[in-house]
């Protein structure tokens, strides 16, 4: 029998670890109670990984060609709709295939997934390894023949189903039955799933050492479950040790506060910079308020890149923060983005939410200024997801809530924010993700913010810009977003100023690559050619690898793309002159 787990991915990049850690776990518990188990006919498992962009009537011919005898879905916001579709073929070609689904799309609303879709039998709830395992068993042990789940001689594997927890499903008679949620399961007990690491080339490897979370934040499922636990330091150090021999380019640690517990994350740093390879990047999403100086201190030692840090701000409201029940010393996040940037070393993306209880566009327009301010590499403002099953979900009326009925449930209006602001903030943040997140206009966008005095202004009348002259949906460029901010360079700013700032665009359009076709906006070289080459006669040599520009103010810089720094990826430079 063939117990066939799916993932279907948001991008190729990712990985799913939730079907690998079902299947390591189950082998390793039925490897270790093998002598009874060995009187019956194995189930083996199979993965099957594909993404929300392929086709599904590939994904539906690839799962067909497997012959599964029961297939389990992973699902989440960014593929159910995917899921759905299969099931519903599936169902057609593979009439006896049973069918489960499993992940946090489906853990808080197994009946009625069921009652929708006639095609599924079960849905596993919550923390999925006890639950597969057992329910593995059931179909090792009962041996449900193949043929119409109605049959009565399924009457053992029926009952075998009744009797394990942490499952909805539907019973021969058509009657949907829901059983307890099952208990957390012992990090310990999960077996590494990456020895075949090549599988997972040009990957984003994720890591869990930790599961469950000490804030109560209202949007986030992660609040559900307050038993944090963590996985023995000496397994993490073993599995760390493997991805650095490894030289694997990026792990993504999926600890929901990785130092919430601070003995756990100054070991893990600690580790992480002592056996540097050189190579490896680690991603750790934090509570930036909970640092101190000693955690501080050690993250200066770093490799720039070595790590990078996630760092949900959400909102600067302090009404707000009250509200969706989450914790926060706003000054301690300033001081501790402020010192890690001082080092220069470490990545930091600092998060936004738009939708909030008590944010309105106003409050939302503070709370980026504050964020702004505090200079990320990234800044990502994200919409309100409604997720079903958070506080967030249940507080819907109260706060007039009104979201998507498709996933990812995308919040549309509160009764602090109508429709037409999250459309305005829509248009914003899409400023911020081609401007500010490229981290190509650095050096422009600074002196913008000055002129403007507020950098939310700045973004908003970008975007203003972008919907006056129809240039939004349309594919740019590098070099034509650099023309369009030129452009609205010259229509806000004073015709005194506007020459500074072409000596920045053209700096930042260096700092990033020796352009192939020169920017409109630059300075005209040829007067200058005779002074670059007294100034550096190895130009010619070196070709392509370095550039040399004279800017309107007099300066002359070099740009060296041999050495890029290693966090923005921009040419070193140095002025000449």
């Amino acid at each position: 029998m063939k117990f066939l787990l799916v993932a279907v991915n948001a991008k190729y990049i990712h990985s799913n670890p939730a079907v690998y850690s079902l299947k390591t776990y189950a082998e390793d518990v039925h490897g270790q109670n093998g002598k009874e188990r060995g009187k019956y006919p194995p189930v083996w498992v199979e993965i099957a990984e594909y993404t929300i962009n392929h086709l599904t009537e590939k994904i539906l011919e690839d799962i067909y060609q497997r012959k599964p005898d029961v297939i389990g879905f992973s699902c989440y916001i960014w593929n159910i709709h995917v899921v759905l579709e299969l099931v519903r073929d599936l169902h057609k070609v593979l009439p006896d295939t049973d069918i489960w689904l499993g992940g946090p799309e489906v853990s808080f609303d197994g009946p009625e997934i069921l009652k929708c879709e006639p095609e599924i039998l079960g849905v596993m709830k919550g923390e999925g390894e006890d639950t597969f395992a057992a329910l593995l068993d059931c179909y090792q042990l009962l041996k449900p023949p193949a043929g119409n789940r109605q049959q009565n001689n399924r009457t053992d594997f029926w009952r075998g189903l009744s009797q394990l927890s942490g499952i909805t499903y539907r019973r021969a008679d058509g009657e949907i039955c829901d059983t307890e949620r099952i208990s957390a399961v012992r990090l310990n007990r999960i077996p590494f799933f990456y020895q075949d690491v090549d599988r997972f080339e040009n990957r984003i490897i994720y890591y869990e050492s930790s599961r469950g979370c000490p804030f109560s934040c209202s949007y986030c499922l992660s609040s559900i479950d307050r038993s944090i636990r963590f996985r023995d330091l000496k397994l993490v150090m073993q599995e760390l040790d493997f991805f650095l021999k490894k030289k694997v380019p990026q792990v993504k640690f999926m600890d929901r506060t990785f130092n919430c517990k601070r003995e756990h994350a100054m070991a893990v740093w600690q580790y992480i910079l002592e056996h540097d390879n050189g190579v490896t990047n680690f991603h750790f999403e934090v509570a930036a308020d909970l640092m101190g100086e000693e955690e501080l201190a050690l993250i200066g030692k770093m490799r720039p890149g070595l790590i990078q840090l996630e760092i949900g701000v959400q909102s600067t409201n302090p009404k707000t923060i009250r509200e969706i029940q989450r914790k926060m010393d706003l000054e301690r996040v300033r001081k501790v983005v402020a010192q890690i940037n001082d080092r220069h070393n470490v990545h930091q993306h600092l998060d936004l939410i738009v939708g909030l209880p008590y944010e309105d566009y106003e409050s939302f327009h503070r709370s980026f200024n504050d964020v702004y301010a505090m200079e990320p590499e990234q800044l990502q403002v994200g919409f309100l997801k409604v997720l079903k099953g958070s506080h967030m979900y249940s507080m819907a009326q109260q706060y007039e809530l009104s979201y998507r009925e498709k996933p990812p449930y995308e919040v549309l209006s509160t009764r602090w924010l109508p429709y037409r602001d999250v459309i305005r903030l829509k248009e914003v943040e899409n400023m911020v993700e081609v401007y500010y997140n490229s981290g190509q206009f650095a050096g422009t966008l600074k002196l913008l913010v000055e002129k403007f005095g507020d950098a939310f202004m700045l973004y908003e009348r970008l975007a203003g810009y972008y919907k006056e002259r129809k240039l939004n949906g349309q594919n740019h460029s590098r070099m034509a977003r650099y023309d369009i901010l030129h452009q609205f360079i010259q229509k806000e700013v004073k015709e005194e100023e506007i020459s500074r700032l072409e000596d920045a665009l053209v700096q930042d359009c260096y700092l990033r690559e020796n352009c192939k076709s020169r920017p409109m906006f630059a300075l005209e070289q040829a007067p200058y050619k005779n002074i670059i080459r007294r100034l550096v006669p190895e130009l010619r040599n070196l070709g392509t690898q370095i550039h040399v520009e004279v800017f309107r103010s007099g300066e002359i810089w070099l740009f060296d793309y041999r050495d890029r720094d290693p966090l923005t990826r921009n040419a070193a430079a140095r002025r000449l002159q």
